[in-house]
C-alpha cells in the first residue's frame, strides 16, 4: 500500500499554523484491510507516541491490528517528520498535514476533533486545544482586536 497522505482543506480567518500539537495528538481513523476491504466500525485513535511490536521481530509500527474478518495482521505508521502546519496561505486549498506508511491498513476516513494549536496571522497570539469536530472554530484574538477562525474543513486522502 506504501504511504498515504491526509490532506486538509480549511478556511482560515486571522489564523495560521493550523497544527497537530504534540505527540500524544489524537489521529481518528477508520481504517480498512487491504486484504479483505473490511472497515472498522468504530474509529481507531492513533498517536505518535504509540508503538507496537510487529510480528516476527520486524520493528515495530503505530498500530498493529488483526483483521477481525480475515485475521491478517496489519499494520500503519505516522511518519512524524511529515506533520506539516496548514497555514494562511494554505486557506482553501488541500494540503497534506501528515502522512501514514501503510501495511495493509488503509484509512478511508478522518474525524478532527481536540488538540491542534494554531496562532494568530497577524498578532503571533497562541491559540492551544482547538477542537475541530463541528468542523468550524471561533475565537478573539486580544491583541489585535479581530475575530478568528476555522471553517469548512474538509479533509481528503491521496497516495504519496
Amino acid at each position: 500500500m506504501g504511504r498515504i497522505g491526509l490532506q486538509l482543506r480549511a478556511t482560515l480567518e486571522n489564523i495560521t499554523r493550523l497544527r497537530a500539537e504534540g505527540e500524544d495528538f489524537h489521529w481518528y481513523l477508520k481504517l480498512k484491510c487491504g486484504n479483505c476491504g473490511e472497515i472498522s466500525e468504530k474509529w481507531q485513535c492513533l498517536r505518535l507516541m504509540d508503538s507496537a511490536p510487529l510480528k516476527g521481530g520486524r520493528g515495530s509500527a503505530t498500530m498493529v491490528q488483526k483483521c477481525k474478518l480475515c485475521s491478517r495482521e496489519n499494520s500503519i505508521d505516522i511518519l512524524s517528520q511529515t506533520i506539516k502546519p496548514y497555514n494562511a496561505e494554505d486557506s482553501e486549498k488541500f494540503k497534506t498535514i501528515v502522512e501514514f506508511e501503510c501495511r495493509g491498513l488503509e484509512p478511508v476516513d478522518f474525524q478532527p476533533q481536540a488538540g491542534f494549536a494554531a496562532e494568530g496571522a497577524e498578532s503571533g497570539t497562541p491559540f492551544n486545544d482547538i477542537n475541530l469536530l463541528e468542523k468550524d472554530w471561533n475565537d478573539y484574538d486580544e491583541k489585535t482586536k479581530e475575530s478568528v477562525g476555522i471553517y469548512e474543513v474538509t479533509h481528503k486522502f491521496v497516495k504519496c
